[in-house]
């Protein structure tokens, strides 16, 4: 017979195991479902599937063109078959910049032999008029020299911006955003000083003939002049011929420029949640690309991410407790007209928006993702959501704080958590905004590996809430 110490431990410890193991059998349903996800996402998902026809057979979506609108058309057609709650488009005006033919770069030294560079101009760029202008090129390697300069020694001159990528940086964004700069404001930067044109170094740590294209801004009053592109190889070339003591001049041509701003749409899909319906869990990628290829990483695979993240849980039969919303926004690359018509709407419907997941940074192998929130909430929501790494820790995702997206951004102020999808960053700069963009260099499993990592967020999100 049990002492009476020992027959109370006894009780205690039955009295515990009891009270636990509904939250242990709980746990045990959160992962063989996370796996079951995982199962179908690299069996059966059709993500890169839909990544081909969008890359290969619609192509190129800069805002305002045909494809971008028949890119609405079809992500429309291809939710309402899902047989989601409800599908709509919703209206943006956006920026029209066309591209009507390739830019040329030629440079010479003393001997007046001229040598073709790899160009393309930047986006939202004015051309040339078609016409060859040719002046002397001064090299730079930041903004701020521009104004030691001044303008006695830059006026009429074409400013070479050379200032490459940090290869130190392990995480390629951070260099990425180290040297963008000199592209998104170094045309309007040395306007000021009356520049007559700007040659910029792409925008990649890897040395090639493949020049990157991207957004420029220009001074909204300001001078206007081109800004061009040239590969990292052509760069190197360049400064090369500078330091030799070289006296070099450019030839250049672009036919390229603003059209009046047009009428287009982001795509939004719905399935409604059954207890919490007023809390949205949003996912979603931007539609538009630059026209030098498919945007097949930057942001097809976001986009088709979203959509397989829907197709996964309707397959699996899943009831969402909270609303469910894939948004597939337009006009990411040169405005974010798409990310501020959608918060602007959801703001003045009085929305409330728990998590906004983004995926814009390729279907490269997902590493896990990073969080960001406004300050008063964000320490409450970053714990939350880095105890859902238990359950993701097998499929080698970490959650870290500093993340989100240029288009959930403006959810901000809404009070909830914007997280972005981290994939592999290593290749990514290397085929951003390039003719590479393309379904050639998106490997399926990888791709079909991202999917399946944001519909498990997903999952656990609308399983425990914030």
């Amino acid at each position: 017979m049990l002492s009476k110490p020992i027959f109370r431990s006894f009780i205690i410890l039955i009295a515990f195991g009891y009270s636990i193991s509904p939250l242990l059998c709980q746990e045990d349903q959160q992962a063989f479902y996370i796996k079951s996800i995982y199962d179908y996402s690299l069996t059966k998902a059709k993500v890169f599937d839909r990544l081909s026809h969008l890359s290969e057979n619609i192509g190129g979506r800069l805002t305002g063109s045909k494809n971008a609108e028949q890119a609405v058309e079809w992500t429309f057609s291809e939710l309402k078959k899902l047989g989601v709650d409800s599908v709509w488009k919703q209206e943006c005006m956006v920026p029209h910049w066309v591209r009507r033919s390739e830019a040329t770069v030629e440079i010479c030294g003393s001997n007046n032999q001229y040598i073709s560079l790899n160009a393309t101009s930047l986006g939202n760029s004015i051309g040339t008029s078609g016409e060859l202008w040719e002046a002397e090129i001064i090299e730079v390697f930041g903004l701020d020299t521009l104004a030691l300069l001044g303008e006695e020694k830059i006026k009429d001159k074409i400013v070479f911006f050379n200032r490459p990528l940090d290869p130190t940086q392990i995480h390629t964004g951070r260099a990425y955003g180290g040297a963008s700069d000199q592209r998104t404001r170094g045309p309007a930067m040395a306007a000021r000083f009356g520049a007559k044109a700007v040659l910029v170094r792409s925008l990649t740590t890897l040395i090639d003939d493949v020049p990157h294209t991207g957004v420029t801004v220009y001074d909204e009053d300001g001078i206007k002049i081109p800004g061009i592109a040239i590969s990292t190889k052509d760069a190197e070339t360049l400064s090369a011929l500078i330091a030799d003591g070289e006296k070099m001049k450019a030839r250049i041509s672009a036919d390229c420029g603003m059209e009046e701003d047009k009428l287009s749409h982001n795509v939004v899909a719905e399935i409604r949640g059954s207890e919490f319906p007023d809390e949205i869990i949003l996912v979603g990628g931007h539609l538009d690309s630059w026209d030098l290829a498919g945007g097949a990483h930057d942001d097809g695979a976001g986009c088709m991410h979203s959509i397989q993240v829907f197709e996964t849980l309707l397959a699996l039969g899943y009831k969402p407790k909270r609303t469910l919303r894939c948004v597939m926004y337009m006009n990411e690359e040169n405005g974010l007209a798409g990310g501020k018509a959608y918060a602007k709407a959801s703001n003045e419907n009085n929305e409330f928006h728990l998590a906004a997941i983004e995926s814009d940074l390729g279907g490269f192998t997902p590493r896990g993702f990073g969080c960001s929130a406004s300050d008063e909430v964000f320490k409450k929501y970053l714990a939350s959501f880095q105890s859902f790494e238990k359950f993701l820790d097998p499929y080698d995702l970490h959650l870290k704080a500093g993340g989100g997206g240029a288009d959930i951004g403006p959810l901000k102020s809404q009070g909830g958590l914007l997280i972005g999808l981290r994939p592999d960053p290593q290749r990514y700069f290397d085929i951003h905004h390039t003719k590479n963009d393309h379904i050639g260099m998106v490997n399926k499993r990888e791709l079909e590996l991202g999917a399946a990592a944001m519909t498990s967020l997903v999952y656990l999100i609308d399983q425990f809430g914030l």
